[in-house]
Formats: C-alpha cells, structure tokens, sequence
C-alpha cells in the first residue's frame, strides 16, 4: 500500500516527470541519417518493410539535424569528413544521441592501419552513445543498437546526469 493510494479519484494519474519524458523521448527517436559507405546500405535497409523500422517510431530518417534526435553514423569517417559530422552533431537539439555502426565507424576498420586520412572511430569527434558491431553490421544488429538506446533513455533523469 503507497502513502498516495486511495486518496484520489479514479481518474487522476499520479507518474513523475521523468517517466514521461524518457518515455516520449524513447517511443519516437527521429534519426539523423549519416551514411558514409556499405554500411549505410544495410542502415537503408534496415528502414526498409521486411525489417521495419516504424514499429519503433523511427522510420522517419530526418534530412536536417535539427529535426533529429539520433544521429546514426555509418561507415568510414574521414579526417575531412569528422569536422562535418561534429558540425552537424553541434546543430542537433539537445538531448541527442549517437549511433556508431559498422567496425570503420567504430575503431577505423581496415583502413585505418594504412590509411592517413581514417579517423580511429567517430568517437574522437562525438559522444557515442551505443556501438554496433559489424563489418557490415545486418539491419538486426541496428534495431538491437536502437533497442538498447531506448533502454538507455529510459534510465536517464532530468534532474542529474545519468551514470549509464
């Protein structure tokens, strides 16, 4: 028995602010598309009807980052291209997340042992908030990566930082 049970009516609701807002937070991520090489072909594919990513709110790739939430970054990032995406990341209305898909987003891949031009992960540039392992990664690994990121802002609390 709660201290508040049984001293309202039927119809009044008693939740605390932060249920709410992760819970609209996490039912309808709105994902910034940032395709870089194949990865970003399984990403597309991922938002496509055999996988089915509106059955979590997200199948809406957005084309600016301020209509965005999730950035989802997926395939090789260059020197050149890491000042962009920080750009872009930066325009992003908080709270923003990141998605790193794909092992060249991730860690450099193969390209980063011989090239000069490889980032070592997309993580020098940004936060990343979850990783999705793969070379390429399949569309499963994604909505997995997308799974544990609502879990993720489930967790999270307005009035101090989270740990997770």
């Amino acid at each position: 028995m709660g201290v508040l049970e049984g001293k309202f009516e039927d119809n009044v609701l008693v939740t605390s602010l932060d249920w709410v807002f992760n819970w609209a937070r996490s039912s309808s991520p709105w994902p910034l598309s940032f395709g870089l090489a194949c990865c970003a072909i399984e990403m597309m594919a991922t938002g496509a009807s055999r996988f089915d990513l509106d059955r979590f709110g997200a199948g809406a790739y957005r084309a600016t980052p301020r209509q965005a939430d999730i950035m989802i970054v997926a395939g090789t990032v260059t020197l050149k291209m890491g000042i962009r995406i920080r750009r872009l990341y930066e325009q992003m209305a908080d709270p923003k997340y990141v998605i790193s898909m794909g092992s060249c987003s991730n860690n450099g891949g193969p390209y980063w042992k011989y090239g000069y031009h490889v980032l070592k992960g997309v993580d020098e540039v940004i936060p990343v908030d979850v990783y999705v392992p793969g070379c390429p990664p399949r569309p499963e690994s994604l909505l997995e990566g997308l799974i544990q990121l609502k879990d993720k802002i489930r967790r999270q609390t307005i009035a101090r930082k989270s740990e997770a």
